[in-house]
């Protein structure tokens, strides 16, 4: 049996309808921005393998990294010791987060670090004596796939069989010009149940790229501020670079009290999730009585081999010449963006940073389930690319070091499939 049979024989996919869905392909080798299957066939992964891989495939700096890490330490319980890849990676990654980003708490991946923030802001109001029931989250939010996360999510096929089970969440339009007073009103009618908000800056991912503007993102932020509502900033996807600068939240005049990272955190190379806090969000957890300790944990909790990735990408993420690379690809996209703006077959076609995305013309509107979905995907996977279409949005996020001849290679191809479907 070839390796696609030996998959189907025992392997369950993710997000994949099993009985209708194509045999999957077997990846053997990745280099830069390509990966290559077990007949040498190389593909452009022009999603970064679902949003996490910004350096590059198997980049020997990394590579390098953790393999002195497996050598010296692979793995301590984290309650009660701590290492030194550890603290590193905090103390590096606090300095170039907001100043009131103070602490670090370490999970697995970006639902887990949804799922600390949830309950550090319940807790954190529970603790004093304040118990607050209710959280803002924004219409067709993404937050993940573990129950905490899923109630903050918008409610929808992902979610369907398990609402009875999910939280109470208090969801909010996307803030712009035309609605941002009557939010701010929604959001005072219930200011003293409300404990936090959570969004995702700039760009709603899974939702299909849908994009709004900072400006009435901070007016919220602030109107939140005032009503004590604590706010988590979910940069899971937006983070290290994606929106153009080093965070969405760098964008913003208002600051998190929370943040929640994963994805680029490790340059795409292992999982680990990350939160920060405010010193006042960990302050409330100081105190004589155990009963008001974080009751949070997982085995591989600050893993050292997954820090060291993670430092790794940080080293590289830093230098000049990643945000060379970034300013580039957003110029690049910018200039596809504008030639194509008017294209008759677009409903439109938007930029945030280094993500772009396409919507196209359906006659059934936005839907995930969209047919056009599977033709996108076949006719692009026929040219050697992989781009994993949102229903009828079709989106670029590479890593980046992706080449302006292979940038082109997209822009051809998106080309090609408007005088097609």
């Amino acid at each position: 049996m070839n390796w696609t049979e030996r998959d189907l024989k025992v392997i369950w996919h993710p997000y994949t309808q099993m009985q209708t869905a194509a045999p999957p392909i077997p990846i053997v080798r990745g280099e830069g921005a390509l990966l290559f299957d077990d007949e040498g066939k190389a593909y452009l992964d022009a999603v970064s393998s679902w949003w996490v891989n910004i350096h590059g495939h198997a980049h020997p700096y990394i590579a390098q990294k953790v393999s002195e890490q497996l050598r010296t330490l692979e793995h301590v319980i984290f309650a009660g010791f701590t290492h030194p890849t550890a603290i590193l990676l905090a103390e590096q990654l606090l300095a170039i987060l907001p100043q009131n980003q103070q602490k670090v708490f370490y999970s697995d991946n970006g639902s887990t670090a949804v799922e600390v923030a949830l309950k550090m802001c319940m807790q954190f109001w529970s603790n004093q004596g304040k118990p607050r029931t209710k959280i803002l989250a924004l219409k067709n939010a993404y937050h993940g796939d573990t129950f905490g996360a899923m109630s903050v999510s918008a409610r929808s096929a992902f979610t369907a069989s398990f609402d009875p089970y999910l939280f109470e969440v208090e969801f909010i339009d996307l803030p712009n010009a035309e609605n941002l007073e009557s939010i701010k009103k929604q959001v005072s009618g219930i200011k003293t149940e409300t404990c936090c908000f959570i969004f995702e800056p700039l760009v709603q991912g899974s939702a299909g790229m849908l994009m709004y503007e900072a400006k009435y993102l901070d007016q919220l932020m602030a109107h939140c501020r005032k009503e004590n509502i604590l706010l988590i900033a979910d940069e899971v996807m937006t983070g290290f670079g994606r929106t153009g600068k080093r965070f969405a939240c760098d964008h913003l005049q208002e600051k998190p009290d929370l943040m929640c990272f994963s994805k680029g955190l490790t340059g795409g190379t292992m999982p680990l999730g990350i939160t920060t806090c405010s010193n006042q969000i960990y302050e409330a957890f100081l105190s004589e009585d155990k009963h008001k300790t974080l009751f949070h944990g997982h085995s591989f909790t600050a893993n050292p081999v997954a820090c060291a990735a993670a430092l790794a990408s940080m080293e590289l993420f830093l230098q000049p010449k990643t945000m060379e690379n970034i300013q580039r690809i957003c110029k690049r996209h910018q200039l596809f963006a504008d030639k194509n703006s008017t294209h008759p077959k677009l409903k439109t076609i938007r930029q945030t940073g280094t993500i772009l995305a396409m919507e196209w013309n359906t006659e059934s509107g936005t839907s995930y389930f969209s047919n056009l979905r599977d033709r996108l995907y076949q006719f692009f996977l026929a040219k050697n690319i992989i781009l994993r279409p949102l229903g009828n949005i079709l989106y670029f996020l590479t890593p980046y070091c992706i080449t302006d001849a292979q940038l082109n290679q997209l822009y051809e191809a998106v080309e090609d499939a408007l005088e097609q479907f």
